[in-house]
């Protein structure tokens, strides 16, 4: 066999340069005892920082997987948080240490709102795919998704001493939801469009609502319990009151009783109360209110918060007896002989607007927190990477918001157009439409922060002293990274100045331009009329008019020739020296985007617009081939130092590394969740730094592990035949009809795999004990004992457990929230073999609580089965003595244990 070509691994090191992603909310957190309103978490792309407001650092990273947070909530007690993402699952994170212990997956697309009720126990989550699930948080499982909205979940709330549940949806539709009966018993249809935002008030006595207009609607509601006496032939109904202006029609889902027992129902009504007017005449982006919801916040898609205090009924009632007193005065002053004047209590008299916050951009999402003595903080998310806060003291006359931090330093607030690595590796920029940062590849700090136009590319100029950056507007732009200052600004080009190339004699670089020139600049340094020192600045040269935009240049490293792509799709090679034209490379659809020769000068990769990158060679302009290299625009092509491997970048979100010689595909770096605008190679090869319309800026390293290319495409292979595996439905439950409840779970690769090791341990105890049988029979054949057969390696490397115990083992192992969907897709056939352990089990006392959740569970979805199976019935009437006598000798231990 003969050696095969070595590729090492590159691999992501660090998420950096995001300050908060804009698909997540902003909440306020604790950290293990601290102060409040000290920490605030914030989504970053796949993780969640937690930001120390006070330092302006980051204290904490919640490690996150593959896919975009998109929701936050923190547990009541403060100890945990519970984080959505955009496939549908929910994970909980302990904030003491920063660890994910238990996690659901249900929901089929990304999580849009999560709520805690108020002991911590449960958990409500609304989704994308319509769907509203309860979880259990201490038996980490689900218990019921409610089904009855047709768009998406925007909020969900629990009603504490009612057992309720209240959802909104952008379908216009409010419902009411039972949770003890598991279905939805009133639907408001008083918005004529969607309802955005949606906060309880008053102890739970009125809603108010947010939707695509200016007012917030509030509604009054009211609980009424009737009895209904037994034995009545019908269960008397409660009528939803719903008032809107045009008397829209009411709709009613009634409830269902069992009418053979004696039950109280309740019975919700629900009133329109009035609305407040906003001042934004946008919808409502999000609406929220602190933990007492005593102080509103609602904003629109602007940069003003608007905050409304709630007074409690003391307050109101004072605000009353004023305007009563002033009502009589008046009365009296007119000598007014109508009577006793009546002053009407409205919706304004209870609900007052407080202050307007004007932030610094648009707010994304808000989070409120209220102290003793009237102090209100609030901490605003910003679209354009930013997170302020502010605080005011509630009980003055005249409010006023005073800005407290502001986080800006860690991230640009527009995208990253351009990235570039010193020359001795240890740091790199990153250039915005308004700020250049200069950042310490090993601690990922900010060294430098300077401001900027519109930059387009970048780079360190020989000695790491300066940088040079090309903007849209077609300077060059000079700073000096020891003082941070901009050294001079050159008016280079007419045109958006796009690409620049350093010379390979590092005496002056090349800028190509909109204005169809390359410009060859050369560096000189100038005695500076200020300060009488000299300073670096670019004289220029040469001009190369063109006929076309330019839109990437490049020298070849031997400095004979200058590559050159323009916008009629073609890339021209010209000689350095003289500008002779040599060579026109064309087969591009649309126009080379980035292009790169190698270090010996032999070859050149072209990337387009068209998906597709080109290799071509230098001597005679001939295509080697053609790779379809993305899924949409190749945006960057580089050449990795001193190989001929090199990296592309492109819209599809993806990076990937190929093999320029056997042209092979060799890795996909995935992470970004937006397009990749660049990337840049450290001059070692060793590092990777790219940056994503997702505001993130990451680093890869490369690590010293070898790539095989075919275990690479078996294993791409192996993750899509488990993404379609996946994909697939939950098999019918017989007998379970389609209603507003359903199961929480849902198919993943992970319950399918834990389905398959449970099935591995029963084929494994039937084995075993068949072996245990024939040894028998051959021990009474022999007459006499024999050697015992040899133990199975796997029970072995268990410490020689019994079959039986390791098929409880195997299950023990499943996650609790996967539990009931594994033993959904086990086959029937196992099912049998499964109950008769479970009997031993029980015997035994062996984790009987897990053992009955199982049991029931295969009861109820085979029922038909095991009920029609003659050779169940006496495994089943054991099971039945066995299972109560077993739980109610637990139960009585229990209540003993608690007696002393």
């Amino acid at each position: 066999m003969g050696l095969t070509k070595q590729y090492l691994r590159y691999a992501a090191s660090a998420v950096f340069g995001v300050i908060g992603s804009q698909k997540a909310n902003i909440v306020y957190v604790t950290l293990r005892g601290g102060e409040r309103g000290r920490y605030v978490a914030v989504a970053a792309c796949e993780h969640v920082f937690i930001w120390d407001i006070r330092k302006g650092e980051k204290v904490l990273i919640l490690q996150g997987q593959k896919h975009e947070v998109s929701f936050l909530c923190p547990s009541p007690d403060g100890v945990h948080i519970a984080v959505g993402y955009e496939d549908g699952a929910v994970r909980i994170f302990s904030l003491l240490n920063g660890e994910s212990n238990v996690s659901f997956s249900g929901h089929k697309s990304g999580v849009s709102v999560i709520n805690y009720d108020a002991l911590g126990a449960q958990l409500v989550t609304g989704s994308k795919d319509t769907d509203v699930i309860v979880w259990d948080v201490i038996n980490e499982c689900g218990l019921y998704r409610l089904k009855g909205h047709k768009d998406i979940i925007t909020q969900a709330l629990f009603l504490q001493d009612k057992n309720l549940l209240v959802t909104s949806s952008k379908d216009s539709f409010v419902k009411w939801w039972d949770l003890d009966t598991q279905h939805c018993f009133k639907t408001m249809v008083g918005h004529r469009s969607e309802v955005w935002g949606m906060v309880l008030l008053n102890q739970e006595n009125r809603l108010l609502t947010g939707s695509a207009d200016s007012e917030l609607r509030a509604w009054d509601i009211s609980y009424l319990e009737e009895e209904k006496a037994e034995g009545e032939p019908k269960v008397k109904k409660g009528k939803s009151l719903l008032d809107d202006d045009d008397d829209d029609d009411d709709k009613e889902d009634h409830k269902k009783g069992d009418e053979d027992e004696s039950i109280e129902e309740r019975v919700l009504s629900c009133k329109k109360a009035g609305s407040i007017l906003r001042e934004a005449r946008d919808r409502v982006v999000s609406l929220t209110s602190d933990s007492k919801a005593k102080v509103l916040a609602c904003h629109g898609d602007d940069s003003v918060l608007e905050l409304f205090t709630v007074l409690s009924e003391e307050e109101v009632q004072r605000k009353m007896n004023k305007k009563l007193k002033k009502a009589k005065k008046k009365a009296a002053k007119a000598q007014d002989d109508a009577g006793e004047p009546v002053v009407e209590r409205a919706l304004k008299d209870e609900i007052i607007r407080l202050t307007n916050i004007k932030a610094s951009a648009k707010i994304r999402w808000v989070d409120c927190l209220s102290y003793a003595g009237g102090e209100l903080k609030v901490a605003l998310l910003l679209q354009n990477n930013t997170i302020e806060t502010y605080s005011l003291k509630t009980l003055d006359k005249t409010p006023t918001a005073n800005k407290t931090a502001r986080l800006t330093l860690g991230g640009h607030r527009t995208d990253v157009r351009t990235l570039a690595f010193s020359s001795d590796n240890l740091a790199f920029l990153s250039a915005s439409g308004d700020t250049v940062k200069v950042w310490n590849r090993s601690t990922l700090q900010v060294i430098r922060t300077m401001a900027c136009d519109y930059a387009l590319c970048s780079l360190f100029v020989p000695g790491d002293r300066q940088i040079i950056l090309g903007t849209k507007s077609g300077k060059l732009q000079i700073f000096e990274l020891a003082s941070g200052s901009l050294l001079e600004t050159k008016e280079a080009h007419d045109g958006a100045l796009w690409s620049m190339c350093l010379a390979p004699d590092q005496r002056g670089v090349i800028t190509g331009s909109a204005d169809k020139t390359v410009k060859f600049w050369e560096f000189e340094l100038i005695k500076d009329k200020g300060t009488n020192q000299k300073r670096l600045t670019v004289k220029h040269t040469r001009t190369l008019q063109l006929e076309e935009d330019v839109l990437c240049v490049k020298f070849s490293p031997d400095h004979r020739l200058l590559a050159v792509s323009l916008l009629d799709c073609t890339v021209k090679i010209f000689y350095t020296d003289t500008l002779k034209f040599f060579l026109s490379l064309y087969g591009h659809k649309l126009p080379v985007l980035c292009l790169d020769i190698s270090h010996d000068s032999t070859l050149i990769a072209t990337g387009s617009a068209d998906r597709n990158v080109k290799l071509w060679g230098l001597d005679f302009g001939d295509c080697h081939r053609s790779l379809f290299a993305h899924d949409d625009s190749v945006m960057f092509l580089q050449f990795v130092p001193k190989t001929h491997l090199f990296f592309t970048a492109g819209k599809d979100r993806k990076i990937k590394q190929w093999d320029a010689d056997k042209f092979e595909h060799i890795q996909t770096l995935e992470g970004h969740h937006r397009e990749v605008w660049c990337v840049a190679i450290s001059p070692n090869g060793d590092h990777l730094v790219s940056s994503s319309h997702d505001k993130s800026l990451r680093l890869w390293e490369r690590t010293r592990e070898p790539i095989i290319l075919e275990e690479e495409r078996e294993m791409e292979r192996e993750a899509e035949f488990e993404e379609s595996m996946a994909k697939g439905d939950v098999p019918v439950v017989p007998g379970e009809t389609e209603g507003e409840a359903a199961p929480a779970g849902k198919k993943t690769v992970e319950t399918v795999k834990a389905a398959e090791r449970i099935m591995e341990a029963l084929e494994l105890y039937r084995d075993e004990t068949r072996k245990m049988e024939e040894h028998k029979y051959a021990c009474e054949s022999a007459g006499k004992e024999l050697p015992p057969p040899k133990c199975n390696p796997i029970l072995v490397a268990f410490g020689n457990v019994t079959p039986s115990r390791y098929v409880l083992d195997v299950i023990k192992k499943v996650r609790s929230s996967e539990l009931e969907v594994s033993l959904l897709v086990l086959p029937f056939p196992y099912v049998p073999e499964l109950l008769k352990l479970f009997n031993s089990y029980i015997q035994q006392g062996l984790e009987v609580e897990l053992v009955c959740r199982c049991l029931f569970f295969l009861l109820k979805i085979h029922f038909g089965q095991i009920t029609s199976n003659q050779m169940l019935l006496s495994v089943i009437d054991e099971l039945r003595t066995n299972t109560l006598s077993r739980v109610c000798q637990i139960r009585v231990s229990a209540v003993r244990k608690k007696g002393k």
